[in-house]
């Protein structure tokens, strides 16, 4: 059987300029306000003028729609705005990190480090600790491993669900929250006695 060819979808072309078939046009300029209906001549000869192009935006509307703007940037500011919308559109997933009962600090930091960077990408954190065969009965050093985690990233996060049992296995879950910030450092304010000597000095 022949497999069917596979077609990459093409993005939207616009005409411009002598290009653009219709006649009359609804116009904008450059900052979207209507200048009227008016031929393509017109048209044509207003763009010119200003050094743009003329862009036709909306063929379907009647009469047609066109632009008066720089096509490159009308390129531009397409292509950004889709790039916002992927965005906005991204949903968040739920990253796992496995930690052990007995993991060094050294470890610990490089697994808060990319809880961190999961966080930051608004992707969810399981946290994940494993216990080896009699590590079962030491199940207090799980959770303080667990919550050393949580600690360290409740600058920019929350706790959807507490440390809980599957099976052989402890198992917390993060997530973002929204408007969280770092604690920043408060100023030294001078105690009155420091100020005093301060001014003997001088």
């Amino acid at each position: 059987m022949q497999k069917r060819p596979k077609y990459k979808q093409q993005e939207k072309r616009y005409r411009t300029n002598n290009r653009i078939y219709a006649s009359p046009l609804r116009v904008l300029d450059v900052e979207g306000k209507q200048i009227g209906v008016l031929t393509k001549e017109e048209a044509l000869r207003l763009a010119h003028e200003q050094d743009l192009d003329l862009v036709e935006v909306a063929p379907m509307a009647k009469p047609p729609v066109a632009k008066i703007i720089d096509y490159n940037k009308f390129l531009y500011q397409l292509s950004k705005k889709k790039q916002e919308e992927k965005k906005k559109a991204k949903t968040s997933e739920t990253k796992e990190i496995r930690l052990g009962p007995f993991m060094s600090d050294n470890d610990l930091q490089v697994m808060i480090r990319r809880g961190r960077e999961f966080l930051e990408d608004g992707d969810k954190v399981r946290l994940v600790v494993k216990f080896r065969g009699r590590q079962i009965t030491r199940s207090e050093f799980g959770r303080q491993v667990i919550y050393k985690v949580v600690d360290a990233l409740q600058d920019i996060s929350k706790v959807d669900r507490d440390p809980k049992f599957e099976g052989r296995q402890m198992v917390a879950l993060l997530s973002v929250e929204k408007g969280k910030k770092a604690k920043e450092e408060e100023p030294v304010v001078p105690s009155k006695t420091e100020e005093s000597k301060k001014e003997v000095s001088s």
